[in-house]
């Protein structure tokens, strides 16, 4: 469809705000609003724009990602990559921030990638395009 033109937002459960709003701040990305509406949500956007609305409204912290970390595959998203310019830094970033490195990084055709785990074990990208 044409008419798309680009992702508006990451929609991601978290169980608690705080630490949700507290983990993404060591990423850059800058609280906006919430908790708002029914579900509810809070939104946080990086300066990249890239927008996260986060969902208020899991139970409880879990220990396993059930679309990851289990041996049955269940259909579903099972994580974003967001695209970074420097390997090294974001690996340096999140070293400071006491962030672990859950796999890489390692290196594709198409570049070299990492990835960590949110505070809820959602799983996040970094992926630098190779030239």
């Amino acid at each position: 469809m044409k008419e798309i033109t680009r992702i508006n937002h990451i929609g991601l459960r978290v169980s608690n705000l705080s630490r949700a709003r507290a983990f993404y701040e060591k990423l850059g990305f800058v609280f906006l609003y919430g908790p708002a509406g029914p579900e509810p949500i809070a939104v946080m956007e990086h300066p990249s724009g890239i927008n996260l609305n986060l969902i208020l409204n899991a139970s409880a912290p879990t220990l396993h990602n059930v679309l990851m970390d289990v041996s049955e595959k269940y259909a579903g998203y099972t994580h974003v990559a967001l695209e970074i310019s420097d390997v090294d830094a974001v690996v340096s970033t999140l070293k400071s921030h006491d962030i672990e490195i859950t796999e890489g990084p390692m290196n594709f055709p198409g570049g070299t990638s990492l990835f960590i785990r949110d505070q809820d074990r959602n799983v996040i990208e970094f992926h630098k395009v190779s030239k």
